[in-house]
């Protein structure tokens, strides 16, 4: 109890605060494990705890973690030629992301990622009164999509939504969406990761003791999401994954 008390001081944070961290911790694995959609509610509530940027870097471990959980359940549904046509527009966004985010204030983060919002919900918008069956081909898409995901998973942990709506138009099936998802954020995480300890200085060992008392809501939130995913047909699933990502963004937009 010690240990708790003498971090939550070192944050100058209440059990309150603690609990809001930790129901996001366990949304945060809830989403790993395929209930997509949700990054938004983590967001705002790790942003009204600790702040925008500054949320990011203590989420960072805690979403590497989950994706480690991922990659090893969801492995064998990976669609890798998928993931490539993202991987590396997303890695050149998140290289923008830590310029933007390097220096910026906190009312201009916040008012970037409502900007990042709308994008995503017109983007939302349109594919869904194009053909049902039509896939995009062009690269122009898959790399439009992937340096939104890049610039938004830098500043705010948000590329989700974006990549939700590439795979959506993909029409993956409800296990090669999470799986591809999986590795694609495994990845461009631990990518993420020098920068936030080097550059934005936002992952420290404060920061990762903090960590430690959330894992067990990341991993708690993963099995049960794991769960929740295998109650769900494909089409009930990726109608799920359009209206929860739809609402998240209004969520950000008008908290």
């Amino acid at each position: 109890m010690q240990i708790i008390t003498d971090i939550l001081l070192q944050f100058q944070l209440s059990y309150l605060n603690l609990s809001i961290a930790f129901i996001a911790a366990f949304i945060l694995g809830l989403g790993k494990a395929g209930i997509k959609g949700l990054g938004v509610i983590i967001v705002i509530l790790m942003a009204l705890v600790f702040g925008g940027k500054a949320s990011t870097g203590i989420l960072i471990p805690l979403m590497i973690l989950a994706d480690i959980f991922a990659v090893i359940y969801y492995h064998r549904y990976t669609q890798w030629k998928y993931l490539w046509k993202l991987l590396p527009t997303m890695i050149l966004g998140v290289i923008i992301g830590v310029w933007l985010g390097n220096d910026i204030s906190e009312v201009l983060f916040k008012q970037l990622m409502a900007v990042f919002i709308i994008l995503t919900i017109v983007i939302m918008v349109w594919i869904d009164r194009k053909n049902k069956n039509k896939i995009p081909t062009h690269s122009a898409f898959a790399n439009g999509m992937g340096l939104l995901s890049g610039i938004t998973s830098m500043i705010g942990n948000l590329a989700g939504s974006f990549a939700n709506i590439y795979f959506l138009a993909m029409r993956l099936p409800k296990n090669e969406f999470i799986g591809t998802a999986a590795w694609l954020f495994f990845i461009i995480n631990v990518f993420k990761l020098p920068f936030h300890i080097f550059v934005w200085e936002t992952v420290t060992v404060d920061s990762f003791m903090l960590n430690l008392l959330l894992i067990p809501g990341v991993i708690l939130g993963f099995f049960t999401g794991i769960s929740l995913v295998k109650l769900m047909s494909n089409s009930n699933y990726r109608k799920f994954i359009f209206v929860v990502t739809a609402i998240g963004a209004l969520l950000i937009l008008f908290k």
